[in-house]
């Protein structure tokens, strides 16, 4: 059973609910219909006529009074409303729903603000991100072909502590979803010292602070790729490292460097993308790319009810 596969099994035991707000976008629609026809998940197709005007104003009225200090007007806070984004997420906070699923018709910064803001930031992590779990087929790296990438889509240039932070919240998705030990490697144009540089010591600094908060990942760098996924590279120039060239999870040291790395795999490797997944959120959701299939939101509402509690 291939990776894709397994996911969509783990989600059909579960039988978690997921919200789409995206009605009205014709691959949602169909999306919708599979997940149904499989199995896969529950799942709610919120139209404006199941938005509950009762409800509605009471979550304006919850979202307003704890974002009034952070210039949201009621007028904003109503105009936010209008679409079925907020309210979907809303329900998600609340518990109706086990996750949330959109981006085919929303911007990734629409999504991720109403994520962030409804659903708010696990006091663990601290900070949200953004992955894909990567399936690159006919590739013996990893395992067999499946990554995690991060950070691919939020934070533009992370610090250290922010660094070590997605690396920490990565490692549990691929925990919880995929059912892998994580091997995290933290990249860079550099394998332990051979180049200089403020972004290489700043990998080093979130290597010290993930051994000293996550003890027992098993993580490194700072790591050339070929050095973090590929054994006999890593004999050749690290042949201490504790990962020995079989990273699962790949921590990008920018914004720039992690959506370059998944688009280019993605292309020319065929590689399936699965997401973008937040992390870090208070509940499951995840921001669609606008330019993805029908199978993608499929794939990404399995994901999201895996990783609902």
């Amino acid at each position: 059973m291939d990776t894709i596969e397994k996911i969509r099994q783990r989600a059909r035991q579960r039988q978690k609910t997921i919200i789409l707000p995206e009605y009205n976008d014709r691959r949602v629609q169909e999306a919708a219909l599979i997940i149904q026809k499989e199995g896969i998940a529950k799942v709610i197709l919120l139209t404006p006529e199941m938005v509950d005007p009762k409800e509605k104003e009471r979550y304006i009225a919850e979202f307003y009074e704890t974002h009034k200090d952070k210039d949201w007007t009621l007028d904003r806070v109503k105009e936010a409303f209008q679409d079925t984004l907020y309210y979907a997420a809303m329900m998600t906070a609340e518990g109706k729903v086990d996750g949330i699923v959109a981006g085919a018709a929303h911007t990734t910064p629409d999504m991720a603000r109403a994520a962030i803001r409804c659903l708010g930031i696990d006091s663990r992590i601290t900070i949200a991100s953004r992955c894909f779990i990567m399936v690159v087929p006919n590739c013996h790296y990893g395992d067999e072909g499946t990554f995690i990438f991060a950070d691919c889509g939020i934070i533009p240039d992370p610090n250290a502590r922010q660094l070590s932070c997605i690396a920490v919240a990565a490692s549990e998705l691929a925990v919880k979803v995929l059912d892998l030990v994580p091997r995290v490697a933290l990249l860079s144009y550099s394998t332990k010292g051979s180049a200089k540089g403020k972004n290489i010591d700043k990998i080093g600094e979130a290597l010290n602070i993930l051994k000293e908060t996550a003890p027992d990942l098993l993580v490194d760098g700072e790591l050339q790729v070929d050095t973090a996924i590929v054994p006999e590279v890593a004999k050749i120039k690290y042949p201490s490292s504790p990962i020995g060239g079989k990273a699962n999870i790949l921590i990008f040291p920018n914004l720039e460097a992690g959506n370059i790395g998944y688009k280019l795999v993605q292309r020319l490797a065929n590689a399936r993308a699965l997401g973008p997944l937040l992390l870090g959120m208070n509940k499951p959701a995840s921001d669609l790319s606008r330019g993805c299939l029908v199978e993608d939101i499929v794939d990404c509402v399995a994901v999201t009810a895996i990783m609902a509690k």
